[in-house]
């Protein structure tokens, strides 16, 4: 009797082992399995993120230029008022430039989906907190600045103010097109001076948001570069 216990317990201990190794490998298999789903779901999400970057680059580009053109538009106006001598060929494309609104651009539609699929889902911790304070930090203060902070809304605050001091002094052409500017302009101290300060304002505030769009642009690039490690890994 002892001699059957101990080959049946031998018998169900190797069926036992069978078993609890089967349990195990496939329990391996499942988890790399997930794994490698996830790793596939990150490096596409990504690639989408990498793409959206790309948009937002160029979007970047126009603003950051658009804005410095703004600033010299300032100074061009602000010598005109001053009676400074100037070129006066790009006069009319100067008064657009000057009071000149952007609106703010984002592709986040690769970040949405990494926020719906789980934020965790990006492994690298540098990567995936710079990705949210981009997003959720930079992105979300570029478009309060450009369209809802109220000092710059150039069109809005300035133009018509800026347009009725200086518009009596316009020379047009006969298909509408401004092509001069009677000199030396014909300003009182007051109005001369509500110039001068709106000049003075919408240049600070150009160059405080091309500041913080050229920051923006640095990050970007610095993310698109961990990014494409990422991918290649």
């Amino acid at each position: 009797m002892k001699k059957i216990r101990i080959k049946n317990w031998g018998k169900y201990g190797f069926e036992f082992l069978s078993i609890f190794i089967a349990v195990i490998s496939a329990f391996a298999l499942n988890n790399w399995n997930d794994n490698r789903k996830d790793n596939n779901a990150e490096q596409k999400i990504l690639i989408e993120i990498k793409n959206g970057l790309e948009k937002d680059l160029e979007d970047l580009k126009i603003n950051i230029n658009g804005h410095k053109r703004g600033i010299r538009a300032c100074q061009f106006w602000r010598d005109i008022v001053q009676n400074n001598e100037v070129t006066v060929d790009s006069l009319q494309l100067r008064f657009i430039e000057l009071t000149r609104d952007f609106t703010s651009l984002q592709n986040n539609s690769g970040y949405e989906t990494l926020k719906s699929k789980g934020l965790e889902l990006i492994e690298n911790d540098s990567l995936r907190s710079q990705l949210i304070a981009l997003y959720e930090y930079d992105y979300y203060t570029l478009r309060k600045l450009e369209e809802e902070y109220e000092e710059m809304q150039y069109q809005k605050n300035y133009f018509k103010e800026i347009n009725d001091v200086l518009a009596p002094n316009f020379v047009f052409d006969k298909k509408g097109n401004l092509i001069n500017i009677e000199t030396p302009v014909k300003l009182d101290k007051k109005h001369k001076n509500i110039l001068m300060s709106y000049l003075m304002k919408m240049e600070l505030n150009r160059k405080m948001v091309l500041i913080f769009y050229q920051r923006t642009e640095e990050k970007i690039k610095s993310i698109e570069i961990q990014i494409e490690k990422n991918i290649k890994r």
